[in-house]
């Protein structure tokens, strides 16, 4: 320990004699390691973002998407009520905890300006943790909601602003049109996914069934879905199971089970991560490529120094472990700093709104980042310092001297 601190000391020592010949290289590490760690943090960042954009599409890693249409020539159409049942007695018998129906119907509600019929989605409560839906105002749709009298509904902000953004508070109610006249209360309130997104709607199975919304708008047996959150290691033997056992319990009907989720085939940011490595690689280089030229050059002005210390007795593994070790210390502390820069760039929040602009909470800087640039700073000071030491320890003294 005690030759290690000794070590460090004589380097920093070094530093601060000859820092005017290593200020360059040190702004140049500090710079790379910086861009370096901006890439993998953007990147992470980046990655949680399309991340989060595929889960409010297609549902959480591993998310089974269960189908059924009309079998056939398409002419018998599919017994809504009776598929209802054996999908919520499939629900109970496999013990899923996150399961949802799914349904497109569309849906009339009387606005300040009259009436408009909107895109509605008959989910149930578990729909908002499959697919992490996002509310603004309000909250999502709780298990009870279903035996409102007045049924719940969660709109998105063109809804609510077609609705003359009433308190939702004090003035929640609105007007839907289905075989039933009914009022019902809005909830909650989710911003819009694109800027000219249209009225959009959502409204529980029972509430809708109640209302007389109809789940098949378009006539001609339109079919049902069912989307189940499941571990991903049991996807795979679950979309068998359940594909068997529903297509048993349905023979006229078409079953298809799949994932829906953004993982089905594979990890789709693989390609990014990879990008986003290469780029890393690339800083780097250039960054060990300068420091190494800056050493080299260093170490030829200090001939004349590393003689008279070999004259004094300074073995060849002190010469390779100073002047090794001056390139570490100076390039971690460079590197210290350029970590300290890129957390401040990708920590910004106009950094942050542009590249995830979904995320409603943003992740913590990625600690494998930082560890990545203070390491990479490192194994750059330890490169570009190792082949000017082993320049260093095959100087003869003589030839020093006179130098």
């Amino acid at each position: 320990m005690t030759a290690f601190i000794s070590t460090m000391v004589e380097a920093w020592s070094e530093l601060r004699i000859h820092k005017t010949r290593v200020l360059l290289a040190l702004v140049g590490v500090a710079l790379s390691v910086a861009v370096l760690t901006t890439v993998v943090g953007v990147g992470n960042l980046a990655r949680e973002g399309m991340r989060l954009d595929s889960e409010r599409n297609g549902g959480r890693e591993a998310t089974l998407s269960v189908s059924i249409y009309p079998g056939g020539d398409g002419s018998q159409a599919v017994d809504q009520a009776e598929t209802s049942k054996i999908l919520d007695a499939t629900i109970e018998r496999f013990g899923f905890t996150h399961a949802s129906q799914y349904k497109q119907a569309q849906g009339r509600f009387q606005f300040p300006d009259g009436v408009q019929t909107v895109e509605l989605a008959v989910v149930d409560p578990s729909y908002g943790d499959i697919t992490r839906v996002d509310v603004s105002q309000g909250g999502w749709f709780a298990a009870d909601d279903a035996d409102r009298l007045a049924p719940a509904v969660v709109v998105n902000e063109a809804f609510y602003a077609a609705a003359g953004r009433p308190d939702l508070t004090t003035n929640p109610q609105l007007t839907v049109l289905g075989a039933n006249r009914t009022t019902a209360v809005m909830i909650g309130v989710m911003p819009n996914r694109y800027p000219e997104e249209m009225a959009r709607a959502y409204m529980l199975t029972e509430s809708a069934a109640a209302v007389g919304i109809s789940d098949d708008p378009w006539g001609g047996g339109m079919g049902q879905e069912l989307r189940i959150w499941v571990p991903a290691g049991t996807a795979d033997e679950l979309m068998q199971v359940l594909n068997t056992d529903l297509a048993q319990q349905l023979p006229e009907s078409s079953v298809s089970v799949y994932r829906s989720d953004y993982a089905a085939y594979g990890d789709p940011f693989a390609m990014i991560q990879l990008m986003v490595g290469g780029i890393a690689a690339l800083i780097l280089l250039l960054g060990a490529v300068g420091l190494l030229n800056i050493s080299m050059v260093t170490v030829k002005y200090r001939v004349r120094e590393i003689g008279i210390r070999r004259s004094f007795g300074a073995t060849s593994g002190r010469i390779f472990t100073g002047v090794m070790m001056e390139s570490v210390v100076a390039t971690t502390v460079a590197g210290a700093l350029g970590v300290m820069l890129a957390v401040a760039v990708v920590k910004n929040p106009w950094v942050e709104s542009k590249v995830a602009p979904g995320l409603d909470i943003y992740p913590a800087f990625p600690v494998e980042a930082a560890l990545l640039g203070l390491g990479a700073a490192v194994l750059v000071g330890a490169l570009a310092g190792a082949i000017p030491a082993l320049v260093a320890i095959r100087v003869k003294v003589i030839d020093a001297i006179r130098f």
